[in-house]
């Protein structure tokens, strides 16, 4: 006798909209949404994978996995490749799908990876909002063989209710970005007109007291404040650069280079295309060439950068190379740098890739690569 798993449409339906209106963290929201659907079926099992512009997949939601999903030697649901993730990429999964032979369960079944609870089948379903999809909600239950029809579209129904939220979720951090952006112009005109105008008052009334006092010592002492507060000027400036790039009015690439300019760096700029950019993208790639810059002043050894900026039809490709003298790192490991690495996190927010290249000798090339027409999944 066959098992329906989905006692009432509209009371998981409801349950499943009030767990996605709750919050705005998104890995979060998934988790407790497929904890609630769960609850509210006979469902068993579940995972979400997110999937991005380039394919590739994050699993970042997971509920009462068996032992052998869960094994932290084969890592089962995070790496390799399956069916629905393949059939996600080339386009052809478009709808809520049985999958009669999971690669995933079946490798750790023969590779007797642990316990597999039964789980043999399991029913998958993209996420998606109108012509936007970001990834794949698969559910299972012990030794089920099939979902029936019904049943898989009410799986489309939940799948579409988590599509929205994440789209939702999507804009609110976007706008969010915008107002941090926002807000740190502001400082940064704050601090400009009165603590940046009040240092430059500063040094100006000690470069006068060094010329009218008669008295050596008294020179002395104005000298001194002459030189803290061109010193503090100087430091107010980059944190000034910091918070609002004083060039990216005038263009991406006139700001990369005059920053480096300011850090006593000689820098080699190239542009092809046109920019299509939008704030958030330019705010990134210009967040980036600082760390960049400040890394090579540090570690390089040498004074000179080059940066090429390619608008290309639908991406944005950025390049900063030294000469220097380099170090060991193997590409996919992670980037040496803290500031690096929040930059590559960064950068996947936007479906976007950041790859670096050194060698001991050989100086090091970090290269970024943004969708001109993104959709920021973080």
């Amino acid at each position: 006798m066959k098992r329906d798993i989905f006692l009432s449409e509209l009371e998981i339906l409801k349950g499943i909209a009030e767990t996605l209106n709750e919050g705005t963290e998104l890995k979060a929201v998934l988790g407790e949404c497929l904890r609630k659907l769960l609850q509210l079926t006979s469902l068993e099992a579940g995972w979400i994978f997110l999937i991005n512009q380039e394919g590739e997949y994050e699993l970042v939601a997971a509920e009462s996995l068996p032992p052998a999903l869960t094994n932290p030697k084969h890592q089962a649901l995070t790496q390799g490749d399956c069916w629905c993730v393949s059939r996600f990429r080339n386009g052809t999964l478009t709808k809520a799908s049985n999958i009669m032979e999971c690669k995933r369960l079946e490798n750790a079944r023969l590779g007797n990876w642990g316990d597999t609870y039964g789980l043999v089948y399991h029913a998958t379903v993209p996420l998606k909002a109108g012509e936007e999809q970001f990834g794949l909600l698969n559910v299972a239950v012990a030794n089920k063989e099939k979902f029936e029809a019904h049943e898989l579209s009410i799986l489309e129904s939940i799948a579409y209710q988590i599509g929205t939220a994440l789209k939702r979720i999507h804009l609110t951090m976007k706008e969010q970005d915008i107002k941090i952006v926002e807000e740190r112009n502001r400082l940064a005109r704050d601090l400009h007109d009165s603590v940046n105008q009040l240092l430059y008052s500063i040094n100006v009334t000690s470069s006068a007291g060094i010329r009218l006092a008669k008295e050596q010592p008294i020179k002395e002492i104005m000298a001194d404040i002459q030189r803290m507060s061109q010193h503090a000027q100087a430091e107010m400036k980059g944190l000034i650069w910091q918070l609002r790039p004083a060039g990216l009015e005038e263009g991406l690439a006139c700001s990369v280079k005059k920053y480096g300019e300011m850090l006593g760096l000689e820098v080699d700029l190239s542009v092809e295309g046109i920019s299509r950019l939008t704030t958030l993208q330019e705010e990134t790639l210009w967040r980036i060439a600082q760390e960049a810059f400040h890394n090579a002043l540090k570690h390089s050894g040498e004074h000179k950068v080059s940066v090429v900026l390619d608008y290309k039809q639908n991406t944005v490709v950025m390049t900063i190379s030294d000469d220097g003298v380099g170090f060991d790192y193997a590409e996919g490991t992670f980037l040496p740098s803290m500031g690096l690495k929040g930059m590559e996190e960064r950068v996947k927010c936007m479906d976007g890739k950041i790859i670096m290249n050194s060698k001991l000798g050989e100086g090091t090339t970090l290269k970024v690569e943004l969708p001109i027409q993104q959709r920021g999944k973080c």
